[in-house]
């Protein structure tokens, strides 16, 4: 059987600077397997710019930095193989994958790094009611169909989600000459982020009705209209309160998945609320050996904090597999509350960490005037005072491997939103 020090799965953003990282950190032998047929994934049809100011200190399109990553990768001169999809990785590391100058082959990995990106949540699992006919989009095959193919999808646009691809949609389909009547979000606050809502809606006078859904969808050849209405606290539609409205086309940008059935496949512990893998500081999931990074792990709102997460990945897979032995520390569990949703890591190994630990998490709702709070085993450790905290941005919080030494018996690391007194 074929061998590899570390096969990277996805040739995105994170494949790549994970790659770049594994390479930099003393590794030759690297693998990229890429499903697509270039490399770069979701950022080759994001033809806006706003990528790259933390990373490279300047405003790039999703194009140029996936170009300056794939640059960065030739350099090193790591191979990748395109039009291969893989179909299976074993709890061992072995990775079968399929493409058609190959067929069906199977590697062995030294260490794998998942970097498979996320979907999109699909028509289906909304219930939405109606017939099925032409004229509905996710935001992102609306993305591909513009930006790569050239395919003008629609004249008379409402927009379901106010996720980040759904609000650069409706400037996109505006600046192309279509009408955006309305976006809809069910939530009572948007999903994306506050620079997108005004570079995007309020900048060209489109309403973002929060608070609403779609309850039908008119029209069986192609949409003719869309009704939407607005939702109680229980999410469901208020009779009395539909709208109507004549449009071609509805784009659906209703939240993002990560892409884990080969994760799950391996059996490897997922976290329910992020839909991804559970991981500790190394970035590394309950299966040795294989770690995971970008949106694969848990959904991003900036590109640079992918490629930040991928280089840690990248470094960490490459100390795996140079090590001669492991010595296993003091291990603590990360927890999120009172308004934390998740953090990313869920566990720490205190005795070998490295010096910083970037804990990255979301908020539930939209809070005000609150402090992000750490307590080491009940004992408040830091705050930090925000204004405001929106589901919509990725918040962090850094842990010191110096601040550990005073707690030797430490078991728990919580991190919680508290009110400003």
């Amino acid at each position: 059987m074929i061998q590899h020090d570390i096969v990277i799965i996805g040739g995105g953003p994170a494949g790549l600077a994970a790659a770049v990282a594994a390479r930099k950190a003393g590794v030759q032998d690297i693998l990229i397997l890429e499903r697509d047929g270039v490399l770069g994934g979701i950022l080759n049809q994001c033809i806006h710019n706003g990528f790259g100011l933390h990373t490279f200190k300047e405003e790039l399109t999703g194009p140029e930095y996936a170009a300056r990553f794939i640059e960065m990768a030739k350099e090193e001169n790591i191979p990748y193989k395109l039009n291969t999809m893989v179909i299976d990785i074993s709890k061992d590391r072995e990775v079968a994958f399929i493409n058609k100058e190959e067929g069906l082959q199977v590697i062995k990995a030294g260490a794998v790094i998942l970097a498979m990106g996320c979907r999109e949540r699909p028509r289906g699992a909304l219930n939405i009611p109606g017939y099925r006919p032409a004229g509905i989009y996710s935001a992102g095959t609306a993305q591909r169909l513009m930006n790569m193919e050239g395919y003008m999808v629609g004249k008379e646009v409402v927009i379901l989600g106010s996720g980040d691809i759904g609000l650069i949609m409706a400037r996109r389909m505006t600046l192309e000459g279509a009408t955006v009547k309305v976006v809809a979000e069910l939530m009572p606050y948007s999903g994306g982020l506050k620079r997108n809502i005004v570079q995007c809606l309020d900048d060209f006078n489109i309403p973002l009705k929060l608070s609403h859904t779609v309850v039908n969808i008119h029209g069986k050849e192609r949409v003719t209209g869309i009704t939407i209405a607005e939702v109680g606290p229980d999410r469901k539609p208020v009779p009395g309160t539909e709208e109507y409205y004549s449009c071609d086309t509805l784009l659906l940008s209703c939240g993002l998945i990560p892409e884990n059935e080969l994760t799950r496949g391996m059996g490897v512990a997922m976290n329910p609320v992020t839909s991804g893998p559970m991981v500790n500081d190394k970035l590394e999931t309950g299966t040795e050996g294989v770690f995971a990074c970008g949106n694969v792990l848990h959904v991003h709102d900036l590109v640079d904090y992918v490629s930040e997460e991928a280089t840690l990945a990248g470094k960490d897979a490459a100390a795996f597999v140079n090590q001669t032995e492991k010595v296993a520390g003091r291990v603590v569990t990360l927890t999120g509350e009172n308004g934390v949703r998740y953090t990313v890591p869920q566990s720490m190994d205190i005795d070998n960490m490295n010096p910083l630990v970037t804990v990255r998490f979301r908020v539930g709702d939209v809070y005000k005037d609150r402090s992000i709070c750490v307590y080491y085993d009940g004992k408040l450790i830091s705050k930090m005072k925000k204004k405001v905290l929106a589901p919509g941005e990725m918040e962090q919080v850094i842990l010191k491997k110096e601040s550990f030494e005073e707690y030797p018996e430490l078991k728990e690391i919580v991190i919680r939103t508290e009110e400003e007194k």
